[in-house]
């Protein structure tokens, strides 16, 4: 005759739990922290990784170089060697401390040589400077003003018209000033910074991951500035020319054309 085993029961006030109750405790307790731990993986792991710029915070350089202050500024330094088929020059583009640009800092030194004193900013190739106010001086230079001109226009290339769509950020903090620094959630600080002179920046997102990142400017070449603020952080298409200066890209298109988009995709020729 079986002998008969009831089923075991757990009571609070005794040692120990009994063997079968605790051994599937501890299966559950196991299986939970398993589960846990993958769910916080898999989370991880589906999240989109943010694009990160540097900003060489307190690390201050001197550079020397051909100053254009229009129409944004930026610092032309003479690459070493020969170059072959790359510009002669790097350029370093130019802002002031804070929100602000600096087209007040540099307008008296359009086309001079100069020496100054700033803080780097970087990301995808593109380099910024967070100049030291005070820190801009002339410096003497073998060629004329006259000549000037001739010779930043030898690195100028023209890629027609083109329709492109992707979104509107100010270039200081999408370079490494903010993290992230695009998209919604940076969309107020991108505002305050084009209303302070920071120039805008058009990026436009392929499918493959890759961005291309173009300094906005009308149709005369001016810098487009506040006219864009109702349209940062949102899909944007804008149509217009685009120019290369050297290694970077400028769209040049009046901003009344510009329209929103219902959705960030790849660019397309005209």
């Amino acid at each position: 005759m079986n002998e008969y085993k009831p089923d075991e029961f757990y009571i609070g006030y005794l040692p120990h739990t009994p063997s079968g109750v605790g051994r599937r405790l501890r299966m559950i307790v196991t299986g939970l922290l398993v589960l846990t731990v993958l769910t916080a993986v898999v989370l991880v792991l589906g999240q989109q990784r943010l694009r990160t710029g540097i900003f060489e915070f307190g690390d201050v350089r001197t550079f020397e170089g051909l100053m254009l202050a229009r129409p944004i500024p930026v610092l032309l330094v003479a690459r070493p060697g020969i170059t072959g088929k790359l510009p002669v020059h790097s350029r370093y583009f130019i802002v002031a401390p804070g929100k602000h640009g600096a087209d007040d800092l540099v307008g008296v030194f359009h086309y001079r040589q100069v020496k100054l004193k700033g803080t780097l900013v970087y990301r995808d190739g593109i380099t910024m400077i967070e100049v030291v106010p005070d820190s801009i001086e002339a410096m003497p230079s073998n060629e004329t003003r006259a000549q000037l001109p001739s010779i930043v226009a030898r690195e100028r290339r023209l890629h027609g018209e083109q329709v492109l769509t992707g979104e509107i950020v100010d270039s200081k903090c999408y370079l490494g000033v903010m993290s992230p620094g695009e998209a919604k959630p940076h969309r107020d600080c991108a505002v305050r910074c084009i209303s302070g002179g920071v120039p805008p920046m058009f990026v436009v997102r392929h499918q493959n991951g890759e961005r291309t990142l173009l300094w906005l400017m009308d149709r005369d070449g001016a810098s487009v500035g506040n006219a864009v603020l109702d349209l940062v952080a949102e899909p944007v298409e804008i149509t217009g020319e685009v120019r290369q200066e050297g290694d970077e890209l400028f769209l040049r298109s009046d901003p009344k054309t510009y329209r929103r988009a219902p959705q960030i995709s790849q660019h397309k020729e005209r």
